[in-house]
């Protein structure tokens, strides 16, 4: 027996690549955000940064995901829209 049917029948699964790619793509994404947020010293931008990068933990379907990344990104957008 390999090691994925063991974790499988002990009711874990691997995430997908498509789970990692977006893990990967939105922690790269609030790493942006939290330096532009730091500095043009906006606490808000620099946050929604760090909850991008670090939400990915918690969130365990692949469309949660996607779906709260895309969310915390276009606040970032407007937040960042907002001052200018």
């Amino acid at each position: 027996m390999d090691t994925a049917s063991q974790l499988q029948a002990m009711g874990l699964t691997l995430p997908t690549p498509a789970y990692f790619a977006g893990m990967i793509l939105f922690s790269i994404l609030g790493m942006v955000a939290y330096v532009a947020g730091k500095r043009r010293q906006k606490s808000t931008t620099k946050w929604l940064g760090v909850a991008l990068m670090f939400y990915s933990y918690v969130a365990s379907v692949t469309w949660v995901l996607y779906l709260v990344g895309i969310a915390l990104c276009a606040a970032v957008v407007w937040d960042w829209q907002r001052e200018a």
